[in-house]
Formats: C-alpha cells, structure tokens, sequence
C-alpha cells in the first residue's frame, strides 16, 4: 500500500487502507521526522466523531509516547483549528488530528500540522512518504508502557477566540442563531461559546452520529436544508454551520438564503478591512472568486494567489501579510489567528458582521455589488477514472489559445490549468487533492454564462 499526503493529509477508507496497522506506521514515520535526540517534545493527538476514531487516537497517543513526546491525548472530538491553537499553547513539535474532514462517513484520516498550527507543507510530507516508502523497522520501543496525558484544549480556545470576535456587538444586537454541527466537532464549541456571551442558540444535530446522516459531512447548501427551516421558522438571524472537523463553515441569512463561501469570504474581508484598520491585503486560492480581488483594488490592497491548500495560506498569515485569507471550498482564518482553516470563527465573524453593521449578510452583498459588479461562480466535478488520468495529463500540458470561440488571454498553472478569457471570466480544470475526482472551476458576470463556462470545460476536458 502506498500512502500519499494530499491538500489536507492522509485520507482512505476504514478497514480497507485505513487501519491500525497503516495508522501505526505513518504515526511511527512522523515521530521518526520530528524527533530531536536528547530533548522531550510535545505531541497534540485528537479525533473527530467518525467511526473508531478515539481508537486510532489512542493507539497513535501510544506510539507517540514509546518514541520519547510527551502525548497529550485531547478529550472528546476536537475541531482541527482547536488543534492548532493547542499545538501553540503547549509549544508542541506537532499535532496529528484523526479525521477526513468533509470526506463521506466511510472515510478517515490523518491531518498533520507542524509547530506553528498550519497544516504541514509538502516540503514536511514528502519526507514522510520517504520514510514510509523505505519502511520504518518498528525500534520505537515498548509501547505497552507508553502512556499519553488526558488533555483538555477546549477553554483556552474559546478564550482565544474572545480577543478576536467582538462578542459585545453580537450580544448587543439581540440576535438568536441556529447552529448544526452536522454532527461533528463543531458542537460544545460554537454554540457553547456564544452562549457563554448571553447569546441565543439553538443547536440541531447536537449528537455524534458516525454515518453523519448518511451523507459527507459538508456545510454546503444542499445538506443544510434543516438549518434553513430552522431559521425561517424561528426567525433567526443567521444560520451557522461547520464540518466534520470544525474547520470549514456554511451561513445561512435570515431570509434562507444560502450564502456562499465566495460571497462570505468577500463580505468578511470588506468589513474587516473597513472596522480592523488593519495593515495587510487579502489571500484566496487559485480556484476561489476574483469578487474578493475587486474588493482589494478598490481598497487599494494586495491580492495573493495561492495554490488549493489552505497551507500556503497559512505562509501568508504567518508572515503577517494578509487581513484574510479564503477558499471556495469555505476555509479561513484572518490576521493574528493560527494559520489553519476554522470554520468556527469563519461564522462568529459573520455574526458580528451582521450585528456592528446592522445589515443583513444579503443587504451587505448588495451594497458590495454596487461597488464591485456581481460575480457568478461555481465548479462541477468528473469522476477520475483510470481511463481519464492519461487525457487529464495530456490535457495540462496544452496551451490553447480559444475554448468555445472565448479567447484566452492568459494562462495560470499555479495548480491545475487555469484559463483567463479577454472578458476575464475564467475556467480552471484541477484534481481534487482529496478525492478521486477533476474538479472544474468558472467564474462569469452572468450565471447564464458560467453555465455555459462550466460545460465548455467539462467538454474541454472530455473532448
């Protein structure tokens, strides 16, 4: 079996790659990279609420601690951004977090993050495929001795997460939210933080559920149907939601409206870049909405472009470049907070949004249009045969100058292939790094033309 590490770590399917055994040998090549003789580190293991999960966590906590790291072992499922400020808290080497994320409920993985929060680089992961590729002899010693410390990371986390939200806006508005967690990480942490601030929540799905419904535990649209009656229902003013692990987010406006990470990740940085006085532009990924971008230069900011991975993100938060950084697929995370997606804070923000400004999400979309112009964006997905990975690869070498009659005007490959038309649409055709499919990308000024966008790429690819 070869494991890889894709945009967000190592995935696969339990009882199929996924089991103890894989789980002990990547647990082994990671202490193996991180281990500095002569000197004790700390290692931050976590879990999700996916099926076995607490088992794996144990059993890495206990090779953890046979390699010489002191194991903190955190209790109950924790959201990966929680991770991250543990990581910092305890100054640990790294943290490894048992879950696949988004992924549908069969799946499980291993998230890597390095010292500084981020989720580990290729730089860090390709070292560990080595090691796994050589194949480690098993010298980490008598793990039945071994013993992880029980570790709570919840308070100061949320305490955290009290210096950069201004809760005294979001109680003072009077506002009531609705909350699902799809059953994942994020319950116990988003609704208990805001009713720890006098606000008023209402949490569905507040129980594990391994199968997650029996669908893949994304906040997108389609699966937040219940939070939307919900709102509607009770009148709330938003509805929240995160993934499995906490470290993506869903908003739903008071109306039901969807609003999409694109649209989020815009308005966000617009009333941070207006209420912070920050210094600092903006990130988004390749594959993410140039709306954001609009914001910037009417602002006078930068935009960095980045490769899909919330990692090279991460450099940039790191760096202290950036007010906000986003991906479509609906991570972010902003200036002074850890390098890492979080879901959680992602909808706290769009609370507070919504309660300095005094305006609805949709009314402050509205208001941004009128100043930038409305973008369409979407992405469709080609399952990744053994037939089509020949054709894909051929396909990004090529540099056509025309697709569909639309002139190309340039061309990106920063990760995928990436075609920017005379009009400045564009379409972008790229792997999934965490599934087996081709995902293609569009944006247009028209959604009747993104439509077109989109099936022009698929034929692009298929063609």
């Amino acid at each position: 079996m070869s494991i890889h590490f894709g945009t967000s770590g190592w995935r696969a399917i339990i009882a199929d790659e996924f089991d103890f055994a894989a789980v002990g040998k990547v647990t082994e090549a990671i202490c193996s990279e991180f281990r500095i003789a002569g000197r004790q580190q700390s290692m931050v293991i976590a879990h999700d609420t996916r099926f076995l999960g607490e088992q794996f966590a144990a059993e890495c906590a206990g090779i953890v601690s046979a390699y010489g790291f002191r194991s903190l072992l955190c209790d109950g499922p924790t959201p990966t951004p929680t991770v991250a400020c543990a990581i910092r808290t305890e100054q640990a080497a790294c943290g490894i977090n048992f879950t696949a994320s988004h992924n549908p409920p069969e799946y499980n993985g291993m998230k890597l993050s390095t010292a500084d929060g981020a989720p580990a680089l290729p730089t860090v992961t390709s070292k560990i495929e080595n090691l796994l590729a050589l194949g480690l002899p098993e010298t980490h010693g008598d793990s039945t001795v071994a013993v992880s410390e029980s570790y709570d990371p919840k308070s100061v986390y949320l305490e955290d997460l009290a210096r950069k939200v201004r809760f005294d806006a979001i109680g003072a508005s009077g506002a009531k939210y609705a909350y699902d967690p799809l059953w994942g990480t994020g319950r116990g942490y988003l609704d208990e933080v805001l009713r720890l601030h006098g606000v008023e929540v209402e949490t569905i799905h507040d129980w594990r559920d391994v199968l997650f419904g029996g669908r893949a535990p994304e906040p997108e649209e389609t699966h937040l149907e219940e939070l939307r009656e919900r709102v509607l229902a009770e009148k709330c003013t938003l509805g929240l939601a995160t993934d499995g692990d906490g470290d993506r987010f869903g908003v739903m406006d008071s109306n039901g409206t969807f609003i999409t990470p694109n649209q989020l990740i815009a308005v966000l940085f617009d009333y941070l870049a207006e209420s912070r006085n920050w210094d600092g532009g903006v990130a988004r990924s390749v594959a993410t909405s140039h709306l954001v971008d609009r914001v910037a230069h009417a602002r006078g900011l930068p935009v960095y472009e980045t490769p899909v991975g919330f990692k090279y993100i991460g450099e940039l938060i790191n760096e202290d470049k950036i007010v906000l950084g986003g991906e479509e697929s609906a991570g972010l995370s902003i200036k002074g907070h850890y390098p890492e997606k979080d879901g959680i804070l992602a909808c706290l923000l769009a609370a507070e949004a919504v309660a300095a400004r005094g305006a609805t999400l949709t009314e402050q979309l509205d208001s941004l249009y009128s100043r930038t112009g409305k973008l369409e964006s979407g992405r469709i997905g080609v399952r990744l045969t053994p037939e089509l990975m020949p054709i894909l690869k051929e396909k990004l070498k090529q540099e056509p100058t025309a697709i569909g009659g639309r002139k190309i005007k340039s061309i990106n490959r920063i990760d995928g292939l990436k075609f920017i038309f005379t009009d400045d649409s564009w379409l972008l055709v790229r792997p999934s790094g965490t599934e087996p499919l081709v995902r293609i990308y569009a944006e247009s000024e028209s959604a009747k033309d993104l439509e077109v966008l989109l099936e022009q790429g698929r034929k692009y690819l298929l063609g």
